[in-house]
């Protein structure tokens, strides 16, 4: 099958990326990849967690980001550009990428599936677009594993993949810590809030 201009392209990119020598603080720790432009909505979700802990997304490799912890983000499909897949989780950990949050709908969501394949050791964490997309990205075989939040929960996702770099990253421990605290005194706010109002006008209110 003939490659399109744009499909050598990115392969030739993360090829490239893959043969320098960067330092770690330049590199994104963590991709979010997709299979299809249409799934964006749904996987908008991991970029807002990311965000919300002070990653920056990387969109020029020559040009990242200040921040320390950095992202990015790609359309690639398992079926219609299996060789961008195939290069993508293959040059993921020498482009410094410690973990994949990977998005797909449909019942052939195969995209985390072969990405966790391909990219193993990595540890990638699928997102089923959709309940249909549930069974196919939670049925890997012994010894393949992949790790898989709900349906649609890719904000749950990204937490995951930061819990995972939270490890070898204080700082980051620091921040997922100061966000659960932020949940909490929020449903105390609200609680509060109920309370002191009363059912009726805080619905009113709300």
């Amino acid at each position: 099958m003939t490659r399109s201009a744009e499909v050598e392209a990115l392969i030739d990119l993360f090829e490239a990326e893959a043969d320098r020598d960067c330092p770690d603080a330049e590199t994104p720790d963590v991709g979010i990849i997709m299979g299809s432009d249409s799934d964006l909505d749904t996987m908008y979700g991991a970029y807002e967690a990311l965000s919300e802990l002070g990653f920056e997304e990387v969109t020029d490799y020559d040009d990242p980001p200040e921040s320390r912890f950095s992202f990015e983000t790609f359309v690639i499909s398992a079926h219609r550009t299996p060789e961008l897949m195939y290069a993508y989780g293959e040059t993921a950990r020498e482009r410094g990428l410690d973990v994949l949050v990977a998005g797909a709908g449909g019942k052939s969501a195969d995209l985390p599936n072969m990405t966790a394949s391909i990219a193993y050791p990595l540890p990638v964490i699928g997102v089923p677009v959709q309940e249909k997309s549930l069974d196919s990205v939670v049925g890997m075989p012994t010894g393949a594993p992949l790790v898989a939040v709900d349906a649609g929960k890719s904000f749950n996702a990204a937490l995951s993949a930061v819990q995972i770099l939270s490890r070898a990253h204080p700082e980051l421990e620091d921040r997922l810590e100061a966000y659960h605290d932020g949940l909490q005194d929020g449903v105390g706010a609200v609680s509060a809030r109920l309370h002191e109002l009363g059912t009726e006008r805080f619905r009113e209110e709300r």
